[in-house]
């Protein structure tokens, strides 16, 4: 297959780091660029090289969820940076630009459920601060009841893989609960289920398929949508170095697992460390919670710009076993 000459197609949108064209009534092309986001702002700095090795991940993964029997909505790679997909029905949107929830319920179809998926098989991340915080107890983690969550240490592997759910179209996401995901989501409790399960089929998959080649998958992030016929599809792009965590195996190991003090990411961690030791997540974030102007997100030096680009190219490399 050619690449597409853009230019000669439909422009529908720009996310925060791919633009979206009408191929079809039927389908879509993402082309990747090489813009990053962190804590849902867009940097103003390019990452030479990310787009394609983001898109390089994704259709890798989502090759190998095809042949393992997982509906998805992948159809080609036209080129390095560009993706052609099934297209999935637009969510509703009310005149603020939010979803409209009221919209969703179980008769509908062909419509992106308005959820991330998230899978965590670790303690990192924003699980390890909801942890320090209380807001999560150990024993919803599956450790014993009463555990004393000051033995948990960050980048400990959890008692049982965890699936979560947030908000995927709000300005700034949120965790919510089963009984909300099934309301917003328009969604029974066994396609829920199903979803769960399709997760769990990838992330078992993912974890021996890059163990072996020196990596470790610790978490991430899918996305679903309902099809012509309420059949559940798997969408977009997961398993790359933006929607999921990856960390260098031996290095893990040589740490004992504390990985906040010896650790080599292998994903956009990289680039939300650099952020946070700045200072700029706190000030975010509490700009945030005071509902205050959040400050705007400073460049990124030139060093880790090209440490950046190195690790999603190095990331591509290693877990697809192909040169990029």
């Amino acid at each position: 297959m050619e690449a597409y000459d853009v230019s000669t197609l439909k422009f529908v949108k720009e996310g925060k780091v791919k633009k979206v064209y009408e191929v079809a009534d039927d389908a879509f092309l993402f082309v990747f660029t090489d813009k990053i986001s962190v804590f849902d702002k867009v940097i103003p700095s390019l990452i030479p090289g990310k787009g394609g090795s983001l898109n390089g991940c994704s259709s890798f993964w989502l090759n190998k969820a095809d042949k393992m029997g997982v509906n998805t909505d992948f159809i080609a790679m036209p080129a390095r940076n560009q993706m052609l997909v099934r297209r999935a029905g637009a969510f509703p949107r009310k005149a603020d630009g939010e979803p409209d929830y009221s919209w969703a319920d179980k008769s509908r179809a062909n419509y992106q459920i308005p959820l991330e998926v998230i899978g965590r098989d670790y303690i990192v991340g924003s699980m390890y601060k909801r942890l320090q915080k209380g807001v999560v107890k150990p024993e919803a983690l599956g450790y014993p009841s009463g555990y004393d969550p000051k033995k948990i240490k960050k980048g400990e592997k959890l008692p049982r893989r965890l699936i979560e759910v947030t908000t995927k179209f709000e300005k700034v996401d949120r965790p919510v609960p089963v009984d909300e995901a099934f309301r917003i989501a328009g969604m029974t409790p066994s396609e829920y289920n199903e979803m769960k399960e399709i997760v769990n089929k990838m992330f078992d998959k993912m974890a021996a398929e890059v163990e072996p080649r020196g990596l470790i998958h610790m978490d991430g992030k899918m996305e679903f949508a309902f099809g012509e016929h309420r059949e559940l599809m798997l969408i977009d792009t997961f398993g790359t170095g933006d929607e999921d965590r990856f960390v260098d195996k031996a290095a893990y190991e040589a740490s004992e697992g504390q990985i906040e003090y010896n650790i080599i990411e292998k994903s956009k961690e990289y680039v939300r460390k650099y952020y946070h030791c700045s200072g700029y997540q706190d000030a975010l974030e509490e700009a945030r919670k005071n509902k205050q102007p959040e400050p705007d997100i400073p460049a990124l030096p030139a060093g880790q710009i090209a440490e950046a680009a190195r690790l999603y190219l190095e990331l591509e490399k290693t877990m697809t076993g192909e040169e990029a």
